[in-house]
């Protein structure tokens, strides 16, 4: 964006460009939810921006903000996350886990007389709230995990996973196709351990939530997954946590959900990715693929992060390269709509932009 355009005008941006309001920030993470996007500063400041319905935006109220804003009531943050439905959530350095946005949702369902009926679920804040609120508007503290301290933090469509420094996971909210690992289909207001990744006895160190799937890595690098059958890494619905069989043999240091697909980077620096991926290319390949594959556009690039987003993915390399596939108009190469290219199913370049990896799960 130019540095004198008015910010309060919608724009297409084709190649990456600085956001004016934040010029002389260190950034060092960044989350984005289905309409609103955080950034963490290294003075652990939190903005945020984008739509503001359900007060997603943290900042008391619902109004949308196209310029990044500081949330006040935040401070010495070390993580943070957005959600597909309208939530944040952030910890800070003492491993306090705070949330806000949207409270519950409301979903619709066959009754015993064949006619729709409406059903009110949790949407993953991990604390009851007064049935009149619709959100909550400001951040607030998950008490039920004061006896925790929080490392890591995640959000799916409804549904917040949590890995405290003792290695145990975490997880509430709405439980689609078992996303939340307790082996039902029950939702849970408050956070909950997930048992069967406890009995594994290991400890956890990164978990990962896609929009009805979950993973987690343990400290070994083996990763587990469950919810979605085409997103989980094993082809099949799983209520409970398995072990990915695909990785068996893989050290896995990172991992990435994002919508119904997953991605995880190896100790050799090696890039999987599986999911749903019908025509965006976001997996490195066109159609569906169950179980972690190998990228074999980054044969050769020792990859050092990854992001995947609904119908792209970035890759950053050990010296801060960033490379692209997928959907043309998101990957920053300088296109500003689908039909000015291709599908771009080969990892390229952005050649305007170089990143400082973080070495961090």
């Amino acid at each position: 964006m130019e540095p004198d355009a008015d910010p309060n005008v919608r724009r297409n941006i084709g190649p990456p460009t600085p956001v004016p309001s934040m010029q002389g920030r260190r950034i060092v993470s960044v989350a984005t939810g289905n309409e609103h996007c955080l950034a963490l500063s290294a003075e652990g400041e939190v903005y945020s921006w984008g739509e503001g319905a359900c007060g997603a935006l943290g900042h008391g109220g619902e109004g949308a903000r196209l310029v990044p804003s500081s949330i006040e009531s935040l401070s010495r943050i070390e993580r943070i996350a957005a959600g597909l439905f309208g939530t944040s959530a952030a910890v800070d350095e003492d491993g306090r886990l705070f949330t806000w946005g949207q409270a519950r949702l409301v979903e619709e369902e066959e009754g015993e007389d064949g006619e729709l009926e409406e059903f009110e679920r949790p949407s993953g804040l991990g604390y009851e709230l007064d049935a009149e609120t619709e959100y909550q508007a400001t951040p607030k503290r998950v008490d039920a995990l004061s006896q925790d301290r929080v490392v890591g933090v995640d959000l799916g469509d409804g549904f917040t996973l949590a890995v405290t420094d003792a290695g145990a996971v975490f997880s509430f909210g709405f439980n689609w196709l078992g996303a939340l690992g307790h082996g039902s289909l029950e939702s849970e207001v408050l956070p909950r351990r997930i048992e069967a990744l406890a009995q594994t006895r290991r400890r956890f160190i990164a978990v990962a939530a896609g929009e009805c799937h979950a993973l987690a890595l343990t400290e070994e690098g083996e990763l587990y997954g469950w919810g979605y059958e085409r997103a989980n890494g094993h082809g099949c619905e799983e209520r409970t946590p398995q072990r990915v069989a695909a990785l068996i043999g893989q050290r896995v240091k990172l991992v990435n959900a994002q919508a119904l697909c997953s991605c995880a980077v190896t100790e050799k620096g090696e890039l999987f990715t599986w999911g749903e991926s019908s025509a965006e290319g976001n997996l490195g390949r066109k159609g569906r693929q169950v179980t972690p594959t190998r990228v074999a556009g980054m044969s050769g690039v020792e990859v050092a992060a990854v992001a995947t987003g609904w119908t792209h993915t970035l890759a950053a390399d050990a010296d801060g390269v960033v490379w692209a596939f997928g959907e043309p108009s998101a990957l920053g190469l300088g296109v500003s709509g689908p039909e000015d290219c291709a599908l771009v199913l080969t990892p390229t370049r952005i050649p305007t932009l170089r990143v400082h990896v973080l070495n961090s799960p």
